[in-house]
C-alpha cells in the first residue's frame, strides 16, 4: 500500500510507504527539509538507459512532483514517460540492500540490474 494524493497520480511514479520511510530516515540525517528524491532516466548502462535516484533542491522547469506523505518525489519532463507505472522500493535483507524500482515500460535489463531499454 502507499500513500498518495492527486499529484501523484499524474507523476506515474509510485513511492512504497517502505522507500517513503527510509526516504524521510536520510532527509532527518542531512538535516534538509528542503531536499525531494529526484528519479531521472539517463542514458548509459549495457541496456541503453540507467535509473537515478538522488535528493535535490532544484525545481527544474517541467518538474512533475508528487507528494507522499511528506515526501516530494520529482521527475524532470523529459524522464517521466519512462517512470509511468514505476514502483520505487526500498529492500533491506541479507542479501541486498536498497532502493529498487520496478518499471512495467522497461523490455529489457541487464544482469547487473542497473539498466534497462
Amino acid at each position: 500500500m502507499t500513500v498518495q494524493d492527486e499529484t501523484s497520480v499524474e507523476s506515474g511514479i509510485i513511492l512504497t510507504d517502505t522507500a517513503a520511510a527510509k526516504v524521510k530516515s536520510l532527509l532527518e540525517q542531512e538535516g534538509r527539509e528542503d531536499l525531494a528524491l529526484r528519479v531521472a532516466v539517463q542514458p548509459g548502462g549495457c541496456s541503453g538507459l540507467r535509473y537515478q535516484l538522488f535528493f535535490d533542491e532544484r525545481s527544474l522547469d517541467g518538474d512533475v512532483v508528487a507528494d507522499f506523505g511528506g515526501v516530494n518525489v520529482v521527475t524532470d519532463r523529459m524522464s517521466a514517460p519512462y517512470l509511468t507505472g514505476a514502483t520505487v522500493d526500498f529492500v533491506d535483507t541479507i542479501e541486498k540492500q536498497g532502493f529498487t524500482i520496478d518499471n512495467p515500460n522497461a523490455t529489457g535489463s541487464c544482469a547487473c540490474g542497473d539498466s534497462f531499454s
